[in-house]
């Protein structure tokens, strides 16, 4: 029984990341000139530490000196966190989004940007943005309805939260 290369990465790797409590998200290997490039993409639910990236990298580079999985050419190590344009895939990628702002392009066409208010195995709870001056909606949404999905960055979040924190309280007050 023959397996990839990817295969036999993943099957070495795993037990290392998981011993750390960080998930194997993805393995890339790609080639850049005479040598090679492998990535290693790991995430957690607290996120992953820049000290945590290198303790795993030093681990996985004696585990793969001591196996032939890479072979005998040359190949640089990068061991890394998902990037903010990550895509959304994995349902532990929505609940690690929770609160945050999301693109996402949906099956029956079209666009939705909205927060993740809550996440379950089925779906998504959503508060979409209120259009000049109007107060949030709520919406839910099924997985299978979701295309795809990333995180939007919010350059301006905590003053928008403040802003909207501050018109709660002036609300309040006039009741």
């Amino acid at each position: 029984m023959s397996t990839t290369q990817s295969e036999r990465l993943r099957g070495l790797l795993e037990p290392l990341v998981a011993a750390r409590d960080l998930d194997l998200e993805e393995i890339d290997v790609t080639p850049a000139g005479k040598r090679r490039v492998l990535r290693i993409v790991v995430d957690s639910d607290e996120g992953v530490q820049l000290d945590a990236c290198a303790e795993l990298s030093r681990a996985v580079s004696e585990e793969l000196d001591e196996s032939d999985v890479m072979g005998g050419a040359p190949y640089v190590l990068e061991v890394t966190s998902p990037g903010a344009d990550r895509p959304l895939s994995e349902l532990r990628h929505y609940r690690r989004a929770t609160g945050r702002l999301i693109k996402a392009r949906l099956t029956e066409g079209g666009e939705l940007v909205a927060r993740i208010i809550a996440v379950d195995d089925e779906g998504l709870d959503l508060e979409v943005p209120g259009v000049k001056g109007r107060k949030p909606t709520p919406r839910r949404i099924a997985f299978g309805d979701i295309a795809k999905a990333r995180v939007e960055i919010e350059f301006n979040r905590k003053a928008a939260e403040k802003s909207a924190a501050a018109a709660d309280d002036e609300s309040q007050e006039e009741a």
